[in-house]
């Protein structure tokens, strides 16, 4: 009975709960609601249109040999790839082992007959065939092609795709070798990659975390706060590359080096970005460190894979300057870091302009509202001024100026005083 009688209030209390709702409360969920749907939008745009439908752009390869035969194949290949591939000729293997370790070109073919001689070769992985050396160091005669998985695994199977059935219309199998194999426990390359994201993510997360709560504090205190989480999540990437999923196995303060100029660079924009953007923050940074970044950054599919948009940025994007330089530093011995690392301090100057300029409006903000204040004050002291002579203390009392004279003047200047700041109080609305 007890039960029975309570229902019909528990019932009238949702009733009543629904009926509470206001149009105003759902406009500001739909309204907040823009920012995830932007953000779906975006990630579809970008993974989709740097991804879905990778091909080769002018992909550089070479053909060793220097007779008309290499020159003939290199212009049939390039007459018949209709730009996708970019061939040209080198004199020998030594001079393509070179190139492959520059990253200057991402194939090498040699025609059966050729002799390589045993500089520059190096363990093949997964499908990669090892290369047959005779007694004195020199290949056995037939078609081979040189890669360097390093740089681009993805790069290096649209290669041997390429060249695979040339050699087979020769009539022998393609040995093919790679001279720059990737470490043993990152068989595909793109460990890097995934390295980036981790460094990315725990980033751009603290700028939510340094411009929402940390808004209170002083643009210095904010920049020092987002300085030294950069170099925690700096040791956190290193700490995964290295000791735990073994990516790295050598350079590891370059490594730390590195991932420091890339995290702080996105600290320190995101943080000056809040003071501009406010709750846009959070979309603004994922379509800067994100969207474009990871999709241009070359860990899955280098430039010369995508279409033009994502290969000009990697030229200067961040991400493409950190995947980038630690492929330069632990495969292909420094070549191009310094072009690399320049690129990341470029962004950390960004950043720290930023950052300035943040501090900069934030103090005008601040002084152009104290002078609001001021100026409401002032008006209100007028106002309260100008109506002074008509409310004496004399005449709101009932007392002639004769009687008022005769009090004491202390009395007389307080009573002014107190009735001066009430009016006050009720001109500013305290």
């Amino acid at each position: 009975m007890t039960a029975d009688r309570r229902r019909p209030d528990h019932r009238s209390d949702h009733r009543s709960d629904r009926h509470q709702v206001r149009p105003g409360d759902l406009r500001h969920v739909v309204t907040h609601l823009i920012t995830p749907l932007l953000m779906c939008v975006g990630m579809g745009l970008a993974y989709l249109g740097a991804f879905a439908n990778p091909s080769p752009h002018h992909l550089p390869v070479a053909i060793v040999g220097t007779g008309t035969h290499a020159q003939v194949l290199a212009q049939t290949i390039n007459d018949k790839e209709h730009g996708e591939l970019e061939a040209r000729t080198v004199p020998d293997r030594a001079t393509a082992v070179g190139q492959l370790k520059n990253q200057e070109i991402f194939g090498a073919y040699l025609a059966g007959g050729n002799q390589a001689n045993g500089t520059g070769t190096g363990t093949g992985t997964g499908t990669t065939n090892r290369a047959s050396l005779s007694r004195n160091g020199d290949a056995q005669h037939g078609p081979e092609l040189l890669v360097a998985t390093a740089g681009s695994d993805t790069s290096a199977t649209v290669v041997q795709k390429i060249f695979t059935p040339l050699a087979a219309r020769q009539g022998d199998p393609l040995k093919v070798t790679d001279i720059a194999p990737t470490a043993a426990h990152d068989p595909t390359g793109q460990g890097i990659f995934f390295l980036l994201v981790a460094l990315s993510i725990g980033s751009y997360a603290s700028v939510a975390v340094i411009g929402g709560a940390g808004a209170v504090l002083p643009m210095r205190i904010r920049a020092a706060l987002a300085t030294g989480t950069s170099f925690v999540v700096a040791a956190i990437g290193t700490l995964f590359a290295g000791p735990v999923f073994h990516l790295v196995d050598h350079g590891l303060w370059a490594l730390w080096g590195m991932a420091w100029l890339y995290s702080a660079g996105i600290l320190l924009i995101g943080t000056g970005l809040h003071t501009f953007l406010k709750r846009w923050t959070t979309l603004g940074v994922m379509v800067l460190f994100v969207m474009l970044n990871f999709t241009s950054s070359g860990g899955i599919f280098r430039p010369e894979m995508q279409n033009g948009f994502f290969a000009a940025l990697h030229s200067f994007w961040n991400g493409a300057g950190f995947v980038e330089g630690t492929r330069s530093h632990v495969y292909f011995d420094g070549h191009g870091l310094a072009g690399h690392v320049w690129t990341l301090a470029g962004w950390l100057l960004v950043g720290l302009l930023m950052v300035a300029a943040a501090a900069l409006t934030e103090q005008r903000r601040r002084t152009a509202e104290a002078e609001a204040v001021a100026n409401a004050g002032a008006v209100a002291a007028a106002a309260v001024a100008a109506t002074m002579p008509e409310r004496t203390p004399e005449r709101a009392q009932g007392r002639t100026p004769e009687r008022a004279s005769a009090r004491p003047t202390a009395q007389r200047d307080s009573e002014t005083e107190e009735e001066m700041e009430e009016e006050m109080e009720e001109a500013v609305g305290v």
